[in-house]
């Protein structure tokens, strides 16, 4: 009978793994309680790497396109700082409440609720995230400016992860 548990917490394991490939997660923990001191408690995660790409300036014309490329390089360099910069660690992070999928406006083709540069009163809704079907209003946490949104329409997010930083 013990196998049969075994075989069943694999088979629970490995449905896991393939809904965190499936919804491109990098992580999803669950505890299962089977009742009084027999409980089973899952991580999956898996390693990410962060990509960072640069675009550089598109230069038309003749002999003066090979000159653009050196401000390109130069500006490397910031670049690179600017993406060490982890936006959960910024003290305005706004994070996420849950996993799901993320939605900046209402409705497709209406307005989005926020964009950078907008004055934010606390408990303004910020975005939607949809979680099981259900559309959960991101309320703002505190009132502010939104300086930057880190997340896309559309986006798949987790728990935990930067949403948008208000300052």
């Amino acid at each position: 009978m013990a196998n049969q548990t075994r075989d069943a917490d694999v088979a629970f394991i490995r449905a896991l793994a393939e809904l965190l490939n499936e919804n491109d997660l990098t992580e999803l923990q669950v505890k299962r309680d089977y009742g009084e001191n027999d409980t089973l408690n899952v991580r999956v995660s898996r390693k990410t790497e962060v990509v960072t790409q640069l675009s550089a300036p598109v230069v038309t014309g003749g002999p003066a396109a090979a000159p653009a490329a050196q401000p390109a390089a130069a500006a490397a360099p910031a670049a690179q700082d600017s993406a060490v910069e982890d936006p959960a660690e910024h003290p305005g992070a706004v994070t996420s409440p849950m996993v799901g999928t993320v939605y900046m406006q209402a409705e497709p083709g209406a307005s989005a609720f926020v964009q950078v540069g907008d004055s934010v009163g606390e408990g303004d809704t910020l975005l939607i995230i949809e979680a099981m079907k259900t559309m959960n209003h991101i309320p703002a946490p505190r009132a502010g400016v939104v300086k930057r949104i880190v997340v896309e329409d559309g986006a798949a997010v987790e728990y935990g992860a930067p949403l948008m930083i208000i300052e």
